[in-house]
């Protein structure tokens, strides 16, 4: 039998400025604050488009988000019959995306209310056509979203692909793009599961003589597990040498300077002072 995605909610605007990608797992417990920042913006002209990606909670997170599905258009909720990981879940929602720009949200960050309309006022003054990626600066707070455990972080400037091999500042929920500077199309992906599958979009996307723009505003709430300053990053040393090896295919030495470069802009980006 056939596995089959499950659609909730109407979204009625064919043509919004921006598309919300949002994939979950586990989300009941953040979805709901998350999904309220979104509602709280003060630019209106969005859809958000949720994926639950097969998680084994019983459809908590899923019948949470169908109560906003149910109230309000722009919303809409797909769940996925199988675990295809946040690589996966945000296909899934980009093939269904109709919007102009593409904004991505992960299921327990937060939105400022003026995200929107302040990263819109970027991308207008844009003059650089090569500019593909827009983000901004977050801060980095606990798990109940109420104490900042690290110092906010932003990059600004320019970042093309050979910048982006030392270092990658782009945080997903902090980040938009406009497809309509492809060449062609990009999707996540999905060998990598939810490991660097964001970093290789966005190399992806470069590759294609295409860059990121970052400004120093800070937007976003991204939580941070309250033990995962350190262990995120130790976790993150095989999917990152992966990346260069497997990957982009370069070779031992190549992958060991680029290895080591992440790890010392790593270190200088998860200090506390």
């Amino acid at each position: 039998m056939t596995a089959i995605l499950l659609f909730y909610g109407y979204m009625d605007n064919p043509n919004p400025a921006f598309s919300i990608i949002t994939p979950m797992y586990n989300g009941a417990a953040l979805i709901c604050a998350t999904i309220d920042s979104v509602l709280r913006q003060t630019a209106v002209d969005w859809e958000m488009i949720i994926v639950d990606d097969c998680s084994p909670d019983g459809g908590a997170g899923a019948n949470a988000v169908k109560k906003y599905a149910d109230s309000d258009p722009r919303i809409l909720l797909i769940v996925s019959p199988t675990n295809r990981g946040s690589s996966g879940a945000r296909n899934l929602a980009m093939e269904r995306a109709r919007g102009r720009y593409i904004a991505f949200l992960d299921s327990d960050d937060i939105w400022d209310d003026g995200y929107l309309e302040r990263m819109s006022r970027h991308i207008n003054n844009n003059t650089d056509d090569d500019v593909a990626i827009y983000f901004c600066g977050y801060r980095r707070k606990d798990s109940s979203c109420q104490q900042e455990i690290l110092p906010p972080y932003s990059c600004t400037g320019k970042k093309d692909f050979k910048k982006m091999l030392f270092h990658d500042p782009i945080f997903p929920s902090a980040s938009i793009f406009d497809p309509g500077k492809l060449k062609s199309e990009v999707w996540f992906n999905e060998d990598l599961k939810n490991l660097r599958d964001d970093y290789v979009f966005w190399l992806d996307i470069m590759v294609q003589g295409l860059a990121a723009m970052g400004y120093d505003d800070i937007l976003v709430d991204y939580r941070m597990r309250d033990d995962s300053v350190t262990a995120s990053k130790r976790r993150m040393i095989v999917p990152q040498w992966n990346i260069y090896r497997k990957v982009l295919g370069m070779g031992i030495i190549r992958s060991g300077f680029y290895m080591m470069s992440w790890a010392i802009n790593g270190i200088l980006k998860y200090r506390r002072v």
